[in-house]
């Protein structure tokens, strides 16, 4: 009876040694990944498409320690997990897994299966071959369409069947959770074609829209009677979400790891031409009906290729709601794609990848870079040092705190925000000692005054305390009702040791009277503001 009690109270307990699955949380709109028990920011690069075998995966890991990243964004397709229907082969995955722990680096796992780039590329070739039990869909004039049908319940039966395995190794196989976070489907949607026009998806579009969406939106009616000019693409958006949420929600019956979408972005505009986006996608002006339609994703995330500063800034304020976490799974590679990265940590993101980072040789430009030089790489290797030597902590202070973030503009036009009652300004091009509009003392034009680099992202510590990381840039901080009786106090450059900041030195003179001037190493400054009477 004793032996019987004693074993009852152990498996009340918490098990001793066994990790924590990771998690989002969310406080006051502002959200955390928490891995290992704690806050964790993503710094992180993906991987190449192809790029899911050992040997090209094997070129990563050098490029990954370069630009000190934490995590890498891995493919697993449908088509390498199932290429017979029904046996299944998972011995890449346990590849990754193993060379991840062996490079201490966390895992993002993409399930390209449905979908990858709205294409049913990585599917098996039994799926692609078979038209009648796996359908694509059907264009206007009822001709084959290169996606396939969101409405085809086989398709999405075998896609999840082949997920759940994975999702099963990793419950049984990563008990430690090497892997923190899984992407179902890559980019889904369909250019070209806003909806299936199939005798299937004709019949379903000419019903009422579902209660829960109509509950979301507060719209009635029929699609087109709801949605209007948008009502296929509408349509599109609810039927690829479910299709998704299915695969996410039979996953995490295998294991509960955090799950997101990533879109394939429209312009920013309101309403895209619903030929000329990815419809079904989940774009910035259809979150709410994939929030409707996917409550097993977690949320959503943009992938950005548009080199417009504005245009990046609006993608990332759009997807930081207080409904969805901020997450920037792909970016172009190029140089002048890393200042952004200072813009998602400020609002918030929870992680951030560049894509195509490995050795392989490939080369996505124009999109991207040209190549991977060490230009390039040093341009996201800095930030990444310097947040990554406060990671945890920088993590846990977002989670519960203001921040800001700003990239060099364009325009080269200052950036400023006010954090209580303080503004801050980052300003762009200038050395670090003296003024630009100083006429005694001449000088050369600094020489990244011109290149797209630099930016910073400040977390409020209290009332007048601010962490601070950046680079090519200069920051000023004042009084939001200009008063001039404001005093820097301290400027502690150092970093964060079991829990507590750690100064190493003490800005002062040149190296503050003409604000602080960040440039090209990594540094993290505790700046402490206060008023005198």
């Amino acid at each position: 009876m004793k032996k019987q009690l004693f074993a009852l109270l152990l498996a009340t307990l918490p098990a001793i040694g066994v990790a924590q699955i990771p998690r989002l949380e969310q406080h006051d709109g502002r959200h955390s990944l928490i891995v290992d028990g704690a806050p964790f920011t993503i710094l992180g690069a993906q991987v190449n498409n192809s790029s899911n075998y050992a040997d090209p995966l094997s070129t990563a890991w050098p490029l990954l320690d370069r630009i000190h990243a934490n995590t890498v964004e891995v493919p697993i397709a449908w088509q390498q997990v199932e290429p017979v229907e029904g046996r299944f082969d998972l011995s890449f995955l346990q590849t990754l897994l193993d060379q991840a722990r062996t490079h201490d680096k966390r895992v993002v796992l993409l399930w390209f299966g449905t979908w990858k780039n709205t294409s049913y590329s990585y599917a098996p070739d039994w799926v692609k071959l078979d038209n009648r039990r796996f359908p694509r869909m059907k264009t206007r004039d009822g001709k084959d369409h290169g996606v396939l049908s969101a409405h085809g319940a086989e398709t999405m039966k075998a896609d999840a069947r082949a997920f759940v395995k994975v999702m099963e190794y990793l419950r049984d196989h990563d008990p430690q959770h090497t892997v923190i976070m899984v992407q179902p489907e890559n980019e889904t949607g369909s250019y070209r074609n806003p909806r299936d026009y199939s005798a299937t998806g004709n019949a379903l579009f000419a019903k009422e829209i579902p209660a829960r969406l109509a509950k979301a939106t507060g719209k009635r009616g029929t699609w087109a009677q709801a949605f209007g000019a948008q009502a296929d693409r509408a349509f599109n958006t609810w039927y690829v979400a479910s299709y998704v949420d299915a695969i996410a929600a039979a996953g995490k019956r295998a294991k509960s790891l955090p799950m997101y979408v990533n879109a394939s972005l429209a312009g920013p505009s309101n309403v895209p031409d619903p030929d000329g986006v990815a419809s079904g996608g989940p774009q910035q002006d259809v979150l709410d009906i994939w929030k409707a339609a996917a409550p097993n994703i977690d949320f959503a995330a943009p992938d950005i290729y548009d080199r417009k500063s504005a245009n990046v800034i609006q993608y990332l304020d759009k997807y930081s709601r207080p409904d969805n976490a901020l997450m920037v799974p792909e970016i172009g590679n190029a140089r002048e794609f890393h200042r952004f990265f200072y813009a998602a940590l400020g609002r918030g993101a929870i992680g951030y990848a560049p894509f195509g980072i490995d050795g392989t040789g490939y080369s996505n430009y124009p999109l991207g870079a040209r190549d991977l030089d060490p230009a390039t790489l040093d341009a996201l290797a800095l930030p990444y040092a310097a947040v990554g030597s406060i990671m945890r902590d920088w993590s846990r202070i977002a989670a519960r705190n203001a921040t800001w973030g700003a990239a060099k503009p364009d325009d080269n036009a200052a950036q400023s925000t006010v954090l209580g009652k303080w503004k801050l300004t980052a300003s762009w091009g200038e050395w670090q000692f003296g003024m630009k509009d100083w006429s005694w003392l001449k000088s050369d034009p600094a020489p990244w005054g011109k290149e797209p680099v630099g930016g910073v992202a400040v977390a409020q510590m209290g009332p007048d305390e601010f962490l601070v990381v950046g680079d090519h840039v200069r920051l000023t901080i004042g009084a939001v009702d200009g008063a001039t009786n404001t005093v820097m106090l301290s400027v502690e450059e150092g970093g964060v040791k079991d829990g507590r900041w750690v100064a190493t030195r003490v800005w002062n003179g040149d190296q503050t009277d003409y604000g602080i001037n960040l440039v090209d190493r990594p540094q993290v400054l505790k700046i402490t503001m206060g008023r005198y009477r």
